[in-house]
């Protein structure tokens, strides 16, 4: 892999940009200072996104054979989109994904949350182990989500399983056989929204509506159904493992003097779902003091960044409300900033606020484990015990 992205962050052997080759031989540019990944996020001229969702092990013919049998396509929608439709398609996403909209799913969540912690406070107390990630955090925010843009109606663990495939085929360093389970999966998965983006009501119909292809509107779902859910039941896992080891954070919690929001803020600085980002230069520059010829692929190291000293003052530390601690570019910047940041905030101030009590008095069983991925820390499980 290029490096543990998410383990090296208080590494300070690293240069503001480094030159790094990856698995497979590919060098890439590791930009780690907070203004210049801000720099180049704010750039879509210079710095393109066309290469966000380029597979970081090259696909072999028979994957990419594989994946055409199941009519798979992902045109640029999103967060790889240059083009002169990002900005409509962007403005569609948003509006269901308004703030108004958010505030109105808290009282459900919220009533949801809190049965759910009620019922591993009481495994707890029978002195039960409980894992957080699969019995609180995996599908909350796919159950929110699919309330707020009307989702095609999957199975949950189908469609936790094809996020999570979806982030390994295109993200993670891979054999060919694991490639080719993965490129299955992930086509078999395309055909489900393939018909949804063709009938659906919500979301997928606004984007008919507005006259963009099939294509279009599955990539927009596509999307949605990775970054818009399963980075923040990542998220919620690592600053549920994260707050366990912070008896004083919680005790803050718990008399007020500390408050929620500034939690999050604070785990999305130090704990980060999505650590590295892409871009591709389009011209001939320099970066930092760097020289950056045209067609550089440019890792941004977003969880780096996020412990910028220039940016906030006590970086490695977790002190909710600290100077700094909201500069964090953890949903990114500029034009292709995440347009669900709203929602993943609403969801992660729900979940400290119900859910921090369960962590007293408990022992980590087994804490979160982060497979071998560039982009995403993808934690597996999260078992606690009193």
């Amino acid at each position: 892999m290029l490096f543990r992205s998410w383990a090296q962050v208080a590494d300070t052997g690293w240069p503001d940009v480094a030159r790094v080759a990856d698995h497979v031989g590919v060098e890439h540019l590791v930009v780690t200072r907070h203004a210049l990944v801000r720099q180049v996020l704010t750039d879509p001229v210079t710095y393109r996104p066309d290469n966000a969702l380029d597979a970081v092990t090259p696909m072999p013919v028979t994957a990419l054979r594989l994946l055409a049998g199941h009519r798979f396509r992902l045109p640029p929608t999103l967060a790889n989109n240059s083009g002169a439709s990002h900005p409509e398609i962007r403005a569609i996403v948003a509006e269901a994904l308004h703030p108004t909209r958010v505030a109105a799913q808290r009282p459900w969540l919220t009533a949801l949350v809190r049965g759910r912690v009620a019922r591993l406070a009481a495994s707890l107390d029978a002195g039960a182990a409980v894992d957080l990630y699969a019995e609180l955090a995996a599908d909350l925010p796919l159950l929110v989500l699919a309330r707020m843009v009307e989702l095609p109606d999957a199975r949950v663990g189908a469609v936790k399983a094809f996020a999570r495939a979806a982030l390994e085929l295109f993200w993670a360093p891979l054999d060919t056989d694991r490639q080719l389970a993965l490129a299955d999966e992930v086509g078999r998965f395309h055909r489900v929204l393939r018909e949804f983006a063709a009938t659906g009501g919500g979301l997928a119909a606004r984007l008919r509506a507005a006259g963009h292809p099939a294509d279009v509107v599955v990539g927009a779902l596509f999307f949605l159904l990775v970054a818009g859910q399963e980075t923040t039941s990542q998220f919620l896992t690592l600053l549920l493992h994260r707050l366990a080891g912070e008896p004083t954070v919680r005790a803050g919690l718990r008399t007020g003097e500390i408050a929620v929001a500034d939690v999050v803020e604070e785990g999305l600085r130090l704990e980060p779902p999505i650590v590295t980002w892409r871009r591709v230069a389009a011209v001939d520059t320099t970066l930092g003091g760097t020289p950056v010829p045209a067609g550089t692929s440019i890792v941004l190291w977003l969880a780096r960044a996020g412990r910028d000293p220039e940016a906030v003052a006590s970086p490695d530390e977790f002190r909710p409300g600290q100077r700094g601690s909201r500069r964090h570019l953890a949903f990114g910047a500029g034009p292709h900033r995440c347009v669900g940041d709203v929602l993943a905030r609403m969801e992660a101030g729900v979940v400290v606020a119900e859910a921090a009590p369960l962590l007293d008095g408990v022992s980590v069983v087994r804490a979160p484990w982060c497979p071998d991925n560039l982009t995403f820390r993808m934690p597996d499980a999260f078992v606690i015990r009193r």
